[in-house]
């Protein structure tokens, strides 16, 4: 089933989520290390060591981390955020860590705008990671992003699971945190999310190790280079908020001409699947 719209249809949400807020916050947060662990992610997914000659778009760039990654890669980078916070962040980056690079532009602009896309010629790597279920019209976001990568190239995507009852249960959580003034209701909202996605983790570290932040502690080194806090408030915050199964992300791509190179799932538990597809030639 064709779930895109017709284009005069299509506007970015007003009401939604601070993304780039929240990611300002977390650029206090980081260092070299969680570049580098952004850098390994990086290639280990595209299963090259450099991007050397290759051009990488950054769709809804947030921090502005892995446009940084890919950049110290050897790509010539284009990144865009809906959210300007979100550009400022990735703005932020290339002028602490890549002062006057030629091979680095930045804009503000929206997935949803066609005209805006194409300034873009087709890109040898996607890169927009747990971006395109925020815009309020995925499936669309979908169509669009399947033309702008070249034969051969890669494209990388994160979509939420979809999990049913549990997922309309999500959606009024973050309906609820967005519209809500009142700081009592976002916090128990927080820590109910907390609880929720982190109790049994909390438990079992505190079994194995003693120490029930272990995990907590050492997320940054995993293999995106995130922090808990941060991608916590990302999640519960997160809104517009559409979901998938695999095979429906799959199915859709696989139409267009993509093969499905790597996948994770979440098991059919909350969080996001993960896809890197190549273009066929």
């Amino acid at each position: 089933m064709d779930k895109t719209i017709a284009s005069k249809d299509i506007l970015d949400p007003k009401i939604r989520f601070s993304f780039g807020k929240n990611w300002t916050n977390f650029l206090e947060l980081l260092d070299d290390q969680r570049i580098q662990e952004a850098v390994k992610s990086l290639q280990e997914k595209l299963g090259s060591t450099d991007l050397k000659g290759k051009t990488f778009l950054d769709i809804g760039s947030g921090s502005g981390l892995f446009s940084l990654a890919a950049h110290r890669l050897g790509a010539q980078v284009f990144s865009f955020d809906y959210d300007q916070d979100s550009v400022n962040c990735t703005k932020y980056l290339r002028a602490k860590y890549a002062k006057n690079s030629s091979t680095w532009s930045i804009e503000q602009g929206s997935v949803l705008d066609k005209t805006f896309l194409e300034k873009f010629a087709k890109v040898d790597v996607l890169y927009s990671w747990g971006v395109l279920h925020h815009t309020g019209h995925m499936y669309q976001a979908f169509e669009n992003v399947s033309h702008l990568v070249k034969d051969n190239g890669s494209l990388f995507i994160s979509i939420y699971n979809d999990q049913g009852g549990a997922s309309r249960r999500w959606t009024w959580i973050k309906k609820k945190y967005i519209n809500s003034n009142n700081p009592l209701i976002r916090f128990i909202l927080v820590l109910y999310t907390l609880l929720m996605q982190w109790r049994i983790t909390f438990i079992k570290d505190f079994l194995n190790s003693g120490n029930p932040l272990k995990t907590w502690f050492l997320y940054g080194q995993n293999d995106r280079g995130m922090s808990p806090w941060h991608d916590l408030i990302d999640w519960v915050g997160g809104y517009p908020f559409e979901v998938a199964k695999p095979e429906e992300v799959f199915n859709f791509f696989h139409k267009k001409g993509f093969q499905l190179g790597k996948m994770k799932t979440c098991a059919g538990g909350v969080g996001c699947n993960e896809f890197v597809f190549r273009k066929k030639l």
